[in-house]
């Protein structure tokens, strides 16, 4: 526990990691609460229409245990891989909790993967079942025969439509099962989740982490959300809940301190509707990537239009959100963000928490208590302040990754000794604030200047015109690299070569001559991984 403390220092002083010798993490997050108030409710779930249906703890509790049972008799054992490709819903948590108290290991899978992408992690994980949905059920139709390993395959509605003689009911298979399930007796370095990496920087890798894993999130999920629970919590993240943020920056957490998450199974993500939905339902606490809170930019006076004043908290992690969207949201919102950093391999290391005192324009907060984050160079050696290096985060730690499935070469080098590399680049200024600079891909190499994007896509981001923006490098042979701007437009706004002169000019004005871009080019939308960050990788490919 990360208890409240009026500065940094003091939050750092009052903490220790105490994990128990036996854990297990479905247990965890769905027993524990309802031993003592089956009837709280636990999963808000909206339907397209606005219904709301509410699923209480003990429902939890209870369904997971029946498919815990009706998996083992389907025979799953410990360490058998078990995939959930489920939009937000309960049947996510209890999918995820039946498999934790199996010892088997959950493999999330985001709904907006076409049938390649999940080929490969269902081959790659080697999983033998799969708890998905009539769209889940009609991508893996063309799949069966390149994935032996996969056996099992349940849905969660459409089993009789999908014409897959072998697709199983979840209703019928959990039907008569018993709501009492001995959990396999687990230690906190036992194999519970294994998260694919987002493959910006390559094919994408399966990284296996322990039960710990939740408990390793606590303390920067208090700090990042200014400490809940309080009275009347209620959390809700539009991220799929297959990726590390939403799952496990919301949505495991809160349901471990009692904390009721609305499910909301809509993959558009709709500004007007997000807002208006966190007034109606008195939202607190929100998880929002950064291209969500710029996309919330485009509403008009948010504060007058709808009543946020149950709003106490916003978090934000994925990539860097930058001063001029830190800046909106004090101002047109009146509260300060909680950025976070982390990787899928070791999540939520370093945050902001304006409790604590921990909040700076631009920066991703400081070290969160229990993990030992330094920006070092190349040679190993720690950089001086305002130093461009490398994030890397010293191990043993209870959030960081047990290893990479099937590459241990890969898993090799991602360690320097105890040093953990996240290929990340920032400087640490005089305050001990962490300022993100960029992925080592992504970093610019313009005329001996090593540019990050994040500053040149804050810049433009401050322009009228300008909705959504990535920066990346183009090879030249005078200046190795130019900047090179993908700009999305807001509403009112045409492209022109007139407009583009206007961002350069301001751009320029700002920054400086060898950061603003020297070309500019327009589109309707940018690429995105389905965690919602900017996939540059792909925009260099353009040239």
């Amino acid at each position: 526990m990360l208890d409240p403390a009026p500065d940094y220092a003091a939050l750092r002083a009052g903490f220790a990691w105490v994990l128990p010798e036996r854990y297990n993490m479905g247990v965890d997050v769905c027993d524990r609460v309802a031993a003592r108030e089956p009837d709280r409710p636990a999963i808000l779930d909206i339907a397209q229409d606005g219904a709301t249906a509410t699923v209480t703890f003990g429902q939890l509790r209870d369904g997971s245990n029946r498919l815990a049972h009706a998996l083992r008799a389907q025979g799953i054992l410990p360490g058998d891989r078990v995939a959930v490709l489920l939009p937000q819903s309960a049947e996510v948590v209890i999918a995820h909790a039946a498999a934790y108290k199996l010892g088997a290991i959950a493999v999330p899978l985001a709904g907006l993967f076409g049938p390649e992408a999940l080929a490969y992690r269902l081959s790659d994980s080697g999983a033998r079942a799969i708890l998905t949905d009539a769209a889940g059920l009609a991508k893996l139709a063309g799949l069966r025969e390149s994935l032996p390993a996969l056996q099992i395959i349940i849905a969660v509605e459409g089993a009789e439509a999908s014409g897959q003689a072998d697709v199983m009911a979840y209703a019928d298979l959990v039907a008569g099962m018993s709501a009492a399930f001995e959990a396999v007796d687990t230690a906190p370095n036992d194999p519970a989740l294994m998260i694919y990496t987002s493959g910006t920087t390559g094919p994408a890798k399966g990284a296996l982490h322990g039960h710990r894993v939740l408990l390793g999130h606590l303390p920067g999920w208090r700090m990042m959300h200014d400490f809940p629970p309080k009275g009347g919590d209620l959390m809700w993240t539009p991220s799929d809940w297959a990726w590390a943020g939403g799952f496990l920056n919301a949505l495991m957490p809160s349901l471990r301190y009692g904390i009721p998450v609305v499910a909301r199974a809509h993959l558009r993500f709709e500004p007007d509707a997000a807002l208006r939905m966190i007034a109606d339902l008195r939202i607190t606490n929100v998880f929002l990537p950064p291209t969500a809170l710029r996309m919330l930019r485009a509403v008009e006076a948010p504060r007058e239009c709808f009543d946020l004043s149950a709003l106490r908290n916003i978090a934000s992690a994925g990539e860097a959100l930058g001063p001029e969207t830190f800046a909106w949201a004090e101002r047109e919102l009146g509260l300060t963000i909680g950025e976070a950093y982390g990787q899928t391999e070791c999540n939520l290391v370093l945050a902001a928490c304006r409790a604590a005192g921990v909040a700076r324009p631009g920066s991703t907060g400081k070290p969160v208590p229990g993990h030992r984050v330094a920006i070092l160079r190349q040679d190993g050696s720690e950089a001086d302040i305002d130093e461009p290096g490398e994030i890397c985060i010293a191990r043993p730690d209870p959030v960081m990754f047990l290893r990479y499935w099937n590459q241990p070469e890969a898993t090799e080098r991602k360690f320097r000794g105890d040093w953990m590399l996240t290929g990340d680049q920032a400087r640490r200024d005089a305050d001990g604030y962490i300022h993100f600079v960029g992925r080592e891909d992504d970093l610019i190499t313009s005329a001996a200047y090593r540019i990050g994007p994040t500053e040149i896509e804050d810049c433009l981001l401050r322009h009228p015109a300008v909705a959504l923006a990535a920066a990346v490098g183009k090879p030249d042979p005078l200046r190795t690299e130019i900047v090179k701007a993908f700009v999305v437009l807001r509403p009112g706004h045409a492209p022109s070569d007139a407009l583009a002169a206007e961002i350069q000019a301001f751009v320029r004005e700002r920054l400086s001559a060898h950061e603003y871009p020297r070309e500019i080019v327009f589109r309707e939308s940018l690429p995105m991984t389905t965690t919602g960050k900017i996939i540059r990788r792909q925009l260099r490919d353009e040239g």
